[in-house]
């Protein structure tokens, strides 16, 4: 079969296949009488392979050991194919998704576009410094699907602090803050929540009363902290477990001297408080911080549970019950 032919057959143009010649990936088995190469069955599956590794991301060098040199191993091959299109679908997936952020600001022309891809490559800096200045970059300036993806990965203190100002100045975040609620990452569901707890508006409170029931602890705690600063009754529990687990119990406990703000809340967390103190399973430490939670909270319940923990046998809480109890006024 003549070059022309095998062309049309292969799809593979009479100038590719010179230069596959070239590079003696496929040599004509025959000439014919005038000169002209003549292509044999076998040379035709061999252009096919070529271009079946070809179409698979394979360079022609690559192609060239794949098919000649008998100790080369397909599976390493493969296994290279498949980082380097991995590598190659992340950085295509990166840019759509500046792009789309680009878009996203509606730009009016060039110099906005170039600005807005310059503020987000400075959320990505290595430098603490410039992921801050871009994060305090006015509003309109910076798409807020970056603003919450920056927030959900950072660790610096200070930036961070700077993106959960940034987003509670934006629209929209409270959604794309709960997806780092659901995260495998630890770091990542505590940033979720620390950047809810200061976003203004019913949404943002609505996710954090569902971070109440979740499975993480700490996100549990945030959440608490967060919405009973802001008078939620449905944050007591959490708060309760706090201080027997002392986990930022001085914390809870002084947000749950807010939350007993009148007669009936005030019973309802002191009878909690004693509850708490009452059961087996809470050991002298967690009696302890039960106990100095109860100065915090009003009325005749909490100073009836103080009263009644003079006796204790734990001569620690008796002490601190003894000395609250005189801080109040009642001893």
């Amino acid at each position: 079969m003549l070059i022309g032919e095998v062309a049309r057959r292969s799809g593979v143009s009479a100038r590719m296949l010179r230069h596959y010649e070239s590079l003696g990936l496929v040599r004509p088995s025959g000439r014919t009488g005038a000169g002209y190469r003549e292509y044999a069955d076998e040379d035709i599956r061999r252009i096919f392979h070529i271009e079946s590794l070809r179409a698979v991301g394979l360079s022609l060098r690559e192609i060239g050991r794949a098919l000649d040199d008998p100790g080369f191993t397909p599976a390493d091959l493969v296994d290279d194919l498949i980082r380097r299109t991995r590598e190659r679908i992340a950085a295509e997936t990166e840019l759509l998704i500046r792009l789309d952020r680009v878009q996203a600001t509606d730009p009016a022309g060039w110099e906005d576009v170039l600005h807005v891809l310059a503020v987000l490559r400075a959320l990505g800096s290595p430098s603490a410094g410039a992921r801050q200045r871009a994060a305090l970059a006015p509003v309109d300036e910076v798409p807020v699907e970056a603003l919450a993806e920056a927030a959900l990965d950072e660790s610096d203190p200070v930036v961070a602090g700077a993106l959960r100002w940034a987003l509670a100045r934006s629209d929209g975040s409270a959604a794309l803050l709960a997806e780092g609620l659901g995260s495998p990452v630890a770091a990542v569901r505590e940033r979720a929540v620390r950047s809810l707890a200061e976003l203004p508006g019913a949404e943002a409170t609505a996710l954090l009363r569902d971070a109440l029931a979740s499975p993480d602890a700490v996100v549990r705690g945030r959440a608490a902290l967060a919405l009973g600063a802001q008078g939620e009754a449905a944050a007591t529990p959490v708060l309760v477990d706090m201080i027997v687990a002392g986990r930022n119990d001085t914390d809870a406990a002084d947000v749950l001297s807010v939350l007993a703000g009148d007669d009936a809340a005030a019973h309802r967390i002191a009878s909690l408080l004693v509850g708490r103190l009452g059961e087996e399973t809470t050991g002298p430490p967690a009696r302890g911080r039960l106990t100095q939670a109860l100065a915090g909270i009003p009325g005749a319940t909490a100073s009836r549970a103080l009263a009644g923990l003079l006796g204790d046998a734990d001569p620690a809480v008796a002490l601190t019950a003894a000395y609250l109890l005189r801080l109040r006024g009642d001893g």
